[in-house]
């Protein structure tokens, strides 16, 4: 049954210039059951993965986010141990007995643990820690108070028993709990129990040639073995022409659980939005697959272009000073398209884009698959506003396309919109 607690979320969910990727969210009930999300913090167009510092951001609706600032960085690492290594990489957070313990690691390898009397930092180093040596921390605490250590890639991945400190893995514990032969493991570690059962999600290459978009689940009755593969719970293949990873988590807010996931902008495999979707299990416990969304939008209501929930072709989502929310499509060519899930439609008539092109082409939309219109776009440095009539009156909800035409020309989009 699904549930009637569904937040109708915007994507992405943080400010179009904030780049969370890695998200890792928790609801702390001793922090007044609001939802905190830990991840790492790309740099917008730097052709890495990952700054130095991670931000916390948290909500009580998934729709107005506060940022709490520099939770954690390189230079705030003990005696200075990691303050060179240029990048926080995937982190997660637990708590215990009031204390917040956050988990980060760094490009050699290197796992350290920080603490803190609050969810959002600042957060105090401990420095690295023993026996463990890989990436993407993940942190679960049992029914019974026992707490997991979940970390690294490939068939290199373990998990361990933490101890009652917290800070240190009991190393006689640590077993391989998935494998790429039997899951196609990639990396990504996120382990929730739910119902019983412990849900473990990952970064998956099942699909395209061995592309990690996939976010994959596997199942179990233990925490630390027994794994069977569960499918694909989100893929954010298509959101950028060059997206390659993805690494999220699973979380159940006000009674509805959603998936956490990052889509790349730019046209790299960098400078990744957070995004999320409420998911939906079977009765046999399975998760049902669901698609990359825009959020759901009204008639007269503005929608900034680059919240397109895949594309197609050269057409990629990129910072632009010009644009009036930071962002915009960009580099638009012949036979690219933008995709937006969804639109509810009531009786709209019209159609305008906000767009700059160094040439003559057009904008053809499409509503749930249908054509539905043109809006013809004359050469123009700024980004201006062109309407168009509808070929009909649009009503109920539907998927939008934008494909655009034309000979050789390079164009933006900065906005679309529906009028009656």
């Amino acid at each position: 049954m699904e549930s009637t607690n569904i937040t109708r979320i915007t994507n992405p969910i943080l400010p179009l210039d904030v780049f969370v990727p890695d998200a890792e969210a928790h609801v702390w009930l001793e922090a007044g059951g609001r939802i905190y999300l830990y991840g790492s913090f790309d740099l917008p167009g730097e052709k890495k993965y990952c700054s130095d510092v991670y931000h916390v951001y948290s909500s009580d609706d998934l729709i107005h986010w506060t940022d709490h600032g520099v939770s954690f960085s390189l230079a705030m690492t003990k005696d200075g141990w990691a303050k060179d290594l240029g990048a926080l990489y995937a982190p997660d957070c637990a708590y215990r007995d009031g204390k917040y313990y956050l988990y980060y690691c760094v490009p050699d390898g290197r796992c350290g643990v920080a603490v803190s009397d609050s969810p959002a930092g600042p957060f105090e180093d401990v420095g690295p820690m023993e026996h463990v040596h890989g990436i993407d921390p993940a942190v679960l605490i049992d029914d019974d108070g026992q707490a997991w250590f979940y970390w690294g890639q490939f068939d290199a991945v373990r998990a361990a028993k933490l101890k009652d400190n917290m800070l240190e893995i009991d190393p006689e514990t640590a077993t391989r709990p998935l494998s790429v032969a039997e899951h196609e493991f990639h990396e990504g570690s996120s382990v929730k129990k739910i119902g019983g059962k412990y849900y473990y999600l990952y970064t998956d290459t099942h699909r395209h040639g061995g592309r990690a978009t996939s976010l994959g689940y596997a199942v179990s009755d233990f925490p630390d073995r027994g794994f069977r593969y569960g499918g694909v719970v989100i893929d954010n293949f298509g959101c950028d022409p060059s997206t390659w990873n993805n690494h999220g988590s699973l979380c159940e807010f006000r009674g509805q659980w959603y998936v956490f996931y990052h889509r790349s902008t730019h046209g790299d495999v960098f400078s990744r939005h957070v995004c999320a979707e409420p998911v939906f299990f079977e009765d046999d416990g399975s998760i049902r697959e669901v698609k990359m969304t825009s959020g759901e939008f009204a008639g007269g209501e503005t929608i900034p272009a680059c919240r397109s929930a895949e594309l197609g072709g050269h057409v990629r989502i990129a910072c632009d000073e010009a644009s009036a929310y930071g962002c915009a499509l960009t580099e638009i060519q012949n036979a690219d398209r933008a995709l937006y899930r969804s639109f509810r439609f009531d009786g709209e008539t019209s159609f305008a884009l906000t767009a700059r092109t160094d040439k003559p082409c057009r904008a053809e939309i499409y509503l749930g698959g249908q054509y539905a219109g043109c809006v013809k776009l004359a050469p123009s440095a700024a980004f201006t506003e062109v309407r168009t009539a509808l070929e009909r009156p649009a009503y109920g909800l539907a998927e939008v396309e934008l494909r655009f035409f034309g000979e050789d020309f390079t164009a933006a989009a900065d906005a679309l919109c529906f009028f009656r």
